[in-house]
């Protein structure tokens, strides 16, 4: 059975607390790790989480602020010590190229494994995998940042009572889902789309354009809810977000599964962030996250 879940590495924003890590999260998916926005300690925290950096397949940065890269020296140096089998892509702001490559090379070491870099520097695609595609949209912050949005290709789920309408049974039920066609019964006679699932990743921004597009229809939004509503008028000076606004995105794009996370330290009590959220009318699942919580996808 494939496995498809987020392992939320950290959860602070710009300032780690005691309770808190900086940033870090890693999507499974089925085979494939994808790690988001390793902030400073996240090697330490994959280590607290059971992630290896076997685990990791892609690295996708959404800007370069410290609380979303500082991580990244040691991830790269440890894919390396590791000898990971298996080649390695990041993706970040071409803009921030500089500071990709002073990371990537901040001290000296031994590389062993192939990491290729594919900077963004537009909306769109960016890599087209089996089991998903991986686009990128601009985000609203004082950097330039990009968020991201995994999507499943659409499939196709047998119902067995048009099978039997048909009369098709045993081995002919894999003939038609390999050939499309059996005897002028075709797979759509017998078959109905199931939708892949979708995943947005959306880090530091005001409200914009990108953050609706990667929200919309996601079976999981992962945002960024730095402040509560009262501070609004710093979110927007900042370039943030808060949980009334974040959870009002999630409801107007029919997210299923929603994680708020990147809260500020001015905050102790969780539990204002799932109040807030509630108010703005989300009704669907919904995480506070807390670091080294696991997150399953919702079943397709």
């Amino acid at each position: 059975m494939s496995v498809r879940e987020l392992v939320v590495l950290g959860t602070a924003s710009q300032v780690p607390t005691r309770h808190r890590n900086h940033n870090g999260y890693l999507l499974r998916w089925d085979g494939q790790g994808i790690l988001f926005d390793p902030g400073e300690g996240t090697q330490r925290q994959m280590l607290r989480a059971g992630v290896a950096a076997h685990d990791i397949d892609r690295i996708c940065v959404t800007h370069f602020h410290g609380d979303h890269s500082l991580g990244l020296a040691g991830v790269i140096q440890r894919i390396n010590l590791d000898q990971v089998p298996h080649p390695v892509t990041a993706h970040y702001p071409a803009s921030g190229q500089r500071f990709f490559e002073r990371l990537r090379y901040a001290t000296a070491y031994r590389e062993t494994v192939k990491l290729t870099e594919t900077p963004v520097a537009a909306d769109g695609p960016l890599a087209a995998t089996e089991s998903y595609t991986l686009d990128a949209y601009r985000l609203s912050h004082p950097v330039e940042s990009y968020g991201y949005r995994l999507t499943e290709p659409d499939g196709r789920r047998i119902l067995p009572e048009r099978l039997a309408a048909h009369g098709i049974k045993g081995p002919d039920v894999g003939r038609i889902q390999r050939e499309g066609v059996l005897d002028g019964v075709t797979l759509e006679d017998v078959s109905e789309v199931r939708r892949g699932q979708r995943f947005a990743f959306v880090m530091d921004t005001r409200l914009c354009d990108g953050v609706h597009a990667l929200a919309e229809g996601a079976d999981m939004l992962v945002i960024e809810s730095t402040f509560l509503d009262e501070d609004v008028r710093l979110a927007t000076d900042h370039g943030h977000l808060t949980a009334g606004q974040a959870a009002a995105v999630a409801r107007d794009a029919g997210v299923r599964h929603l994680v708020l996370t990147h809260f500020s330290q001015r905050y102790s009590d969780p539990a204002e962030f799932e109040r807030q959220a509630r108010a703005a009318g989300f009704d669907g699942e919904l995480s506070i996250a807390q670091d080294l919580m696991r997150v399953p996808l919702p079943k397709r």
